[in-house]
């Protein structure tokens, strides 16, 4: 099954320049969604992982999932004051800025068998900072797993040393 034919792209979304790709559409056809599912569990089936993690948004729409399929936990990182008890924290720098990502403090326990599995490697910004934020629970990252990559955009290079995989690549 090709999953690259399940991604609707949308041009100049949000803003001009920009090609938009929208898993939506692969979000809303069982058969396709069952196949990502599938293909990210079949990749981490062997990695002993105890619990995967997802970052706001579209990462709790695929970790959950993977982590339900691989019987471990799914841990959520959030946007800075979305979670109700106590967080650990880690700020990044955007474009324009900065942001700050959490997670509960007592979410993954030191030593812990962490994947990251989310929808889109982009500039990495974001899962830089995830992975930051998993170490600094003295979780280990196993596997970084993501349905689309941008390839252009060169994110893997933010994530060198940790094993990352992705089911599409476009080129910006």
């Amino acid at each position: 099954m090709d999953l690259k034919e399940s991604i609707r792209v949308i041009e100049d979304f949000p803003k001009d320049g920009i090609s938009f790709k929208d898993v939506t559409t692969l979000l809303k056809n069982g058969e396709v969604f069952k196949e990502t599912t599938d293909k990210l569990v079949e990749y981490l089936r062997d990695k002993n992982i105890d619990i995967v993690v997802g970052p706001e948004a579209r990462g709790f729409l695929f970790g959950a999932p993977v982590a339900y399929a691989l019987g471990v936990g799914f841990v959520p990182i959030r946007k800075e004051g979305k979670l109700p008890g106590e967080t650990i924290s880690v700020e990044y720098d955007l474009e324009y800025g900065t942001d700050i990502i959490e997670m509960h403090k007592d979410a993954i326990k030191p030593g812990q068998r962490v994947a990251i599995v989310d929808d889109l490697l982009a500039t990495g910004g974001t899962v830089e900072a995830a992975v930051k934020l998993i170490e600094k629970a003295a979780g280990e990252v196993v596997s970084i797993d993501f349905v689309i990559e941008l390839t252009d955009l060169k994110g893997k290079d933010k994530l060198k040393g940790y094993d990352v995989i992705s089911l599409v690549q476009y080129n910006v």
